[in-house]
């Protein structure tokens, strides 16, 4: 955890620099005063930056997120649906993901963003995560460039749909 406080000491003032807000999605419940009081602090002095969010799944899992969502739902006795439901997960600031990419040869979720990836598209990649570079990236994007998105439809009533006008 020390690591963690030295480098949110050290990339601070660089995010400030170059706009970018940083948020930490997880479960804090059980980190030390100190490290909460950093994530706050990095939270808070980059809430006004615009040019890019930088969201920190630290102590996250899907499965906690649920349950927290449902848990916030019921202390407040609204009605559970998958609207209300994702208005309170911890990414709840954030659109679903159009891809997941997935290194280091694992084909499997981990449990990690189980809601938002309902209709997501996958990429795996044999490649570790420090070897994973621009060229990979591009890789990545150039095979879901490819992809058919139906969001749960058939190829057929996907072909059917009007076009949006724009």
């Amino acid at each position: 955890m020390g690591l963690m406080i030295q480098a949110l000491n050290r990339e601070i003032p660089e995010f400030l620099r170059g706009g970018v807000q940083v948020r930490f999605v997880g479960d804090r419940a059980n980190l030390s005063s100190t490290v909460k009081e950093s994530i706050e602090q990095a939270e808070l002095a980059t809430a006004g930056g615009s040019t890019l969010l930088l969201n920190v799944c630290f102590n996250y899992g899907g499965r906690w997120d649920i349950v927290q969502a449902a848990a916030r739902l019921s202390s407040k006795n609204q009605q559970l649906t998958e609207a209300s439901l994702a208005q309170e997960l911890a990414l709840s600031h954030v659109p679903d993901p159009d891809l997941v990419i997935r290194t280091g040869g694992e084909q499997r979720m981990s449990n990690f963003l189980l809601w938002q990836a309902a209709y997501s598209e996958f990429y795996f990649s044999d490649r570790l995560w420090p070897d994973f570079d621009a060229k990979a990236l591009d890789a990545a994007f150039l095979e879901f460039a490819q992809r058919e998105r139906r969001f749960g439809k058939t190829s057929r009533q996907v072909q059917s749909m009007p076009m949006a006008a724009g």
